[in-house]
């Protein structure tokens, strides 16, 4: 007898929401780690030989896992199976050097002679060069100067801190101090056989448009007069730069959450004579110990955390997958969630000194850094918990004739609780708003891209534009709370046709790539009013449908980031991938086509006996071009989302 894709995709959704279920934490939220490349693992260590701290027993676990992610070339890689990466293969092995591994060994060879092919030390981006520097590896004034007195720029002069995506500018604010000093920390050995008998060119050094050069001259005039700034002077901007580092201490130690601005202004403030001794310092030092993952035998540093993210996506999965919503592990996460809301003004209000706070961040403890994409999410799990059903429309808690988990009925949510949280939510959403009608993550309004064209910006982005992943979660959350007529909406539904890319798809800044843009854009229209049967949504109907793999499943290799024309929407099959795909011929009323039943099988035949999918791809985006991440619980949230939907019947919250 032939099972129905409804049947398959019940008995698959079953599996998968228990086993999502039984990674609640206690206290009521998720979080899956957050895997990156082993630069963190690298500068860590290179940190720790700085601050004085290094111990070979730590070192042992940390080179245990950096030796273990090197590939048979002998590099390392910015994301699975993609290409060797220069900057951090030489991170990788000046770490195992400092850990002991001797030249001579085979692995350290291999890369060695992989790193002289491809241009040598001098070829690497601007970050890994200070991180040389600081180790007595590389010349100070062979690298771009970070004067301290930025901190001096007004708010409304091009270049000053606040034109900087939030994650860029505690990092540059941090990384003048340090750069001032022009500090070494000499390793005991040197890295002569990294240096190519011809060496490669930096990343920017092949940019001639008028700005890079005027820059480029800029930068050989400020090493010429740098040393003569007045002591005094400097002295006093570098007071000012340690004010503004203090101010952004987070709870638990960090900076923002990521490792970048933590490590550099904890060498900084060392550097203006804070002992390790010092509360500032030692609460930063002992908070790595939060994002330290060891397992056998092992040391690992996850570069950011994601709880509040996790336990959203975690929520509106469960409730897509019939849970009701006095259901206890929904009950206990949105009183996390609710506890979770931000109170405190941020680094935002610089651009929106009106806008009253009321978001969500991405972790435990960022709470100068709220985010519109979390808090679009948190609005969207949020009112999973007050209503009087799990589902759009009423629909029963039963999962394709299967019932819902049975557990003791908890306490509601009190939904006046919720309702505040929400409207207090979309407050802030809507003075986040750009003036071209979308959003981007952190800040409004940060899109001077003349930053980009910096001598030290070789690496990541600097900027924190409009992105349609962003301003589709925003666009559905009002949708959901009933305002899709309201200006903000509008606005930010028009933002979105007009970013559409010629072939249909939607770009995604912060997920790869464009499946992700096209996953959250799709849902968020039909959510705000867009017919499925409109030129948009059925040109994207059209690209999902030709980007599905042979196997029935979609993927995207991250290197759409760097050639779209041979990478969008193309790789290996993933599982989060696949629901996103899902989600948006969900919403765009595929529901009984081909296409989809072939997603919903792929799923079905891939998932494992314990009710998740194997991931090792990573879909999660930190830095366009340079940085990624694998969201450990991607592989697991979307599809029970994707599979609730397609079971129940309910296209999008």
């Amino acid at each position: 007898m032939t099972v129905t894709a409804q049947e398959v995709a019940a008995a698959t959704l079953e599996r998968a929401r228990d086993h999502l279920l039984g990674l609640q934490d206690p206290g009521g939220w998720w979080q899956g780690e957050l895997e990156t490349n082993v630069t963190m693992d690298a500068e860590d260590l290179l940190l720790r030989h700085f601050l004085g701290i290094f111990t070979p027993e730590l070192a042992a676990e940390s080179a245990g896992w950096i030796r273990k992610q090197q590939r048979e070339d002998g590099t390392w890689a910015n994301f699975y199976g993609g290409p060797g990466d220069l900057s951090t293969t030489v991170e990788a092995y000046v770490a195992l050097r400092l850990a002991g591994d001797a030249t001579d060994t085979p692995h350290m060879k291999l890369a060695a002679d992989w790193i002289t092919e491809n241009g040598g030390v001098t070829a690497t981006r601007v970050f890994t060069r200070i991180w040389l520097a600081l180790s007595g590896l590389w010349d100070w004034d062979e690298l771009p100067v970070i004067p301290p007195e930025i901190i001096y720029l007004p708010s409304w002069f091009p270049l000053n801190i606040y034109d900087w995506g939030c994650w860029a500018r505690q990092t540059m604010v941090a990384l003048a101090v340090v750069a001032s000093f022009k500090p070494s920390r000499p390793l005991p050995f040197g890295i002569d056989e990294l240096h190519a008998h011809a060496p490669g060119l930096p990343p920017k050094a092949g940019l001639h448009d008028p700005w890079s050069l005027f820059f480029n001259g800029l930068d050989k005039a400020l090493h010429k007069v740098e040393h003569r700034i007045p002591r005094r002077a400097r002295q006093a901007a570098l007071r000012r730069c340690a004010e503004w580092i203090i101010a952004r201490q987070e709870a638990d130690g960090c900076w923002g959450g990521i490792q970048p601005p933590w490590v550099y202004s904890l060498m900084g403030l060392h550097l203006l004579g804070f002992g390790l001794d010092h509360p500032i310092m030692k609460k930063g030092i002992e908070g790595i110990e939060r994002f330290t993952i060891r397992e056998d035998g092992t040391r690992r540093l996850e570069a950011c955390q994601s709880p509040v993210w996790d336990t959203v996506l975690s929520m509106i999965a469960l409730a897509d997958a019939g849970l009701p919503p006095d259901h206890p592990a929904l009950v206990r996460s949105a009183d996390w969630v609710l506890r979770e809301e931000i109170w405190q003004r941020g680094d935002w209000q610089v651009r929106r000194p009106n806008t009253p706070a009321g978001g969500w961040a991405f972790e435990f403890d960022n709470d100068n850094y709220a985010d519109t994409d979390d808090t679009a999410e948190v609005i969207l799990a949020l009112r999973r918990t007050a209503s009087g059903s799990a589902a759009p429309g009423g629909q029963s808690s039963r999962i394709g004739g299967l019932p819902a988990p049975q557990s003791p009925p908890g306490p509601q949510t009190p939904p006046d609780k919720v309702k505040g949280a929400i409207d207090r939510g979309l407050r802030w959403l809507e003075g986040m708003q750009c003036k071209d009608g979308g959003w981007g993550a952190f800040d409004a309004d940060n899109t001077r891209e003349l930053v980009n064209k910096l001598p030290f910006c070789d690496f990541g982005a600097v900027i924190d534009p409009p992105s349609a992943d962003v301003t589709a979660h925003i666009v559905e959350a009002f949708a959901a709370e009933g305002l899709a007529r309201e200006t903000a909406c509008r606005r930010g539904v028009i933002w979105l046709l007009k970013n559409q890319e010629p072939d249909g798809s939607w770009f995604g800044r912060w997920g790869a790539n464009y499946i992700y843009g096209t996953g959250a854009v799709v849902p968020a229209l039909i959510a705000a009013g867009v017919g499925p049967g409109k030129p948009a949504i059925r040109r994207a109907v059209a690209w999902l449908r030709a980007r599905q793999n042979a196997d029935g499943g979609w993927g995207e290799d991250m290197r759409s980031y760097d050639d779209p024309a041979a990478w969008s929407g193309r790789g290996a099959s993933t599982a989060s991938q696949t629901a996103w795909a899902l989600l948006a011929l969900l919403a765009a009323g595929e529901r009984d086509s081909e296409t989809v039943e072939r997603g919903i099988r792929w799923l079905a035949e891939t998932q494992r006996p314990d009710g998740t999918w194997d991931e090792p791809q990573f879909t999660g985006t930190g830095f366009p071009r340079d940085f990624y991440l694998n969201y450990h619980l991607y592989r697991l949230a979307f599809p029970v989302s994707a599979l609730g939907r397609y079971v129940r019947g309910s296209t999008h919250d």
